[in-house]
């Protein structure tokens, strides 16, 4: 099945960009190739990027503080295990300590660093980061790939109190949705959202095998699903058959 993501608000957009680019960072760290490590540098300095908006802090920490008022409201019922309870409000808590103890933005303190800075003004260049411009770069490229790995690593954890807060965040978002089959006729679908719930986030699965793409769109209101087919040409268009898919809409 192939997963497809919509979120209903900015502030949704933004943590679904940096968990791809995190997961996206963690991968590429992890292997070994000069040109997997260019393509780390890469993905952090697009993290920096995404991170630099100057409320995105300020709104994970609200969003880890709502969740854990939610979750203590459920104290005292006799169908929620007080152990889970306790253990996801004390991964709040950490995730919230580590976040707020954190001066300024997320990677902020990698902005000091002169030959990092170096390397992300070159990276707006078209082959910008070629050895002869970038020789000290070059260099450490072709150094031993586990000091490359450790380098790579320290300034990753600059941004690891963020990731693990919206890992957390996106994670509660997701378990609190209950999938639904649904059917789409002639290619198309849409359900009216009930009243007084804001949605944040909807998913889709749907079967590879039937070669249909989703075009999705939303408000609070309502939800629309348009199943499209891939031409030949790569162009989409409308598909006219009837197909199902899974549907999970997170609050």
């Amino acid at each position: 099945m192939i997963l497809y993501e919509y979120p209903f608000n900015e502030r949704l957009r933004t943590y679904l960009r940096l968990e791809q680019l995190f997961r996206r960072l963690g991968e590429l760290v992890s292997r070994t190739h000069p040109l997997d490590h260019h393509f780390a540098l890469v993905t952090l300095f697009e993290i920096m990027d995404v991170a630099a908006r100057a409320d995105l802090k300020a709104d994970v920490l609200k969003d880890l503080e709502r969740q854990k008022h939610l979750l203590d409201s459920y104290r005292g019922n006799p169908s929620i295990s007080e152990s889970a309870l306790n253990a996801i409000i004390a991964q709040l808590d950490r995730c919230f300590t580590a976040l707020s103890n954190q001066s300024g933005k997320a990677g902020q303190a990698l902005t000091d660093n002169e030959w990092l800075m170096g390397i992300r003004s070159r990276l707006g260049i078209p082959g910008g980061t070629c050895g002869f411009d970038l020789p000290g770069y070059h260099a450490w490229q072709h150094s031993d790939p586990t000091y490359r790995q450790r380098a790579l690593e320290t300034w990753a954890s600059t941004m690891a109190p963020l990731a693990e807060s919206i890992y957390l965040l996106l994670k509660m978002l997701r378990d609190a949705g209950v999938p639904q089959r649904v059917a789409a006729e002639r290619g198309q679908f849409q359900q009216s959202l009930p009243q007084g719930r804001t949605f944040q986030l909807l998913r889709l699965r749907i079967d590879p095998s039937l070669g249909l793409v989703p075009e999705i769109s939303g408000n609070r209101l309502l939800v629309s699903v348009r199943l499209m087919r891939v031409d030949g040409d790569g162009r989409l268009q409308p598909c006219q058959d009837d197909a199902a898919f899974e549907l999970t809409l997170c609050a």
